[in-house]
C-alpha cells in the first residue's frame, strides 16, 4: 500500500495540492460503535464544509443529496480523486481498519454518524454486522442507487449473511471493480 501512497501523493504535489493523501473520518461500526474509517483522499481540503455550503446554496444539489447521500458529478471530487475512486484504489487503507478488526472484508458499507436518522428502524439491523470493504450495495450498483436501496441492501445482507453469501459477494466484487460498475 505504501508505493501507492507515494504514487497518489506525487500525483497530488505535481498539481500543487500538499494536503494529506490518507483520509480519516468517524464511521458506524458493529453495534453502533464509532471507529476511525481510513481512506485515500480523493476531495479537496475541507470537503465537508464546502458540501454543506452548495447544499445550502443550491436547492436542486441539496434535493439530490437528500434522496442520495451522494452527489453524482460532486465537484469536490480532484482529477486524480476520479481515478483513485474510479479504480476503487481509494478504498484501500481500509484493510487497516480490517487489521484492526473494526471491519470486515465483506460487510456494510460504514455510514456516516449523521446518517443514523436516515436509516430509521433499519438502523439496528445494520449495525449487527461489522462494515466491510465490499458488500451487497458495491456489487449492486453503489452510487447508481438510492440511499434508501443502500439501505435495504444492507438491511438484507445483514439478516441473511452468511459464509455462501459473503464468497459469492466477494467474486463478483472484482467484476464490479473491473467494470467501475457504480464507481464515482
Amino acid at each position: 500500500m505504501l508505493p501507492i501512497a507515494v504514487a497518489i501523493k506525487i500525483c497530488y504535489v505535481a498539481t500543487g495540492d500538499f494536503e494529506s493523501v490518507i483520509f480519516t473520518q468517524e464511521r458506524i461500526g458493529k453495534n453502533g460503535k464509532l471507529f476511525k474509517f481510513y481512506k485515500f483522499r480523493s476531495m479537496c481540503k475541507n470537503a465537508d464544509e464546502v458540501l454543506f455550503k452548495m447544499l445550502k446554496e443550491n436547492k436542486d444539489l441539496a434535493e439530490e443529496y437528500r434522496v442520495n447521500k451522494k452527489l453524482a458529478n460532486d465537484p469536490r471530487i480532484t482529477k486524480i480523486g476520479k481515478f483513485i475512486r474510479k479504480t476503487s484504489i481509494d478504498e484501500l487503507p481500509q484493510l487497516i481498519n480490517i487489521l484492526k478488526g473494526e471491519m470486515s472484508i465483506v460487510g456494510n458499507r460504514p455510514y456516516l454518524p449523521r446518517e443514523k436518522d436516515d436509516m430509521g428502524y433499519n438502523y439496528g439491523d445494520i449495525v449487527k454486522t461489522k462494515p466491510g470493504l465490499t458488500g451487497l450495495w458495491q456489487i449492486s450498483g453503489r452510487s447508481n442507487t438510492t440511499f434508501n436501496t443502500r439501505v435495504e441492501l444492507e438491511t438484507y445482507y445483514s439478516n441473511c449473511c452468511g459464509l455462501r453469501m459473503d464468497t459469492k459477494i466477494f467474486f463478483k466484487t472484482f467484476g464490479a471493480v473491473l467494470i467501475h460498475k457504480g464507481a464515482k
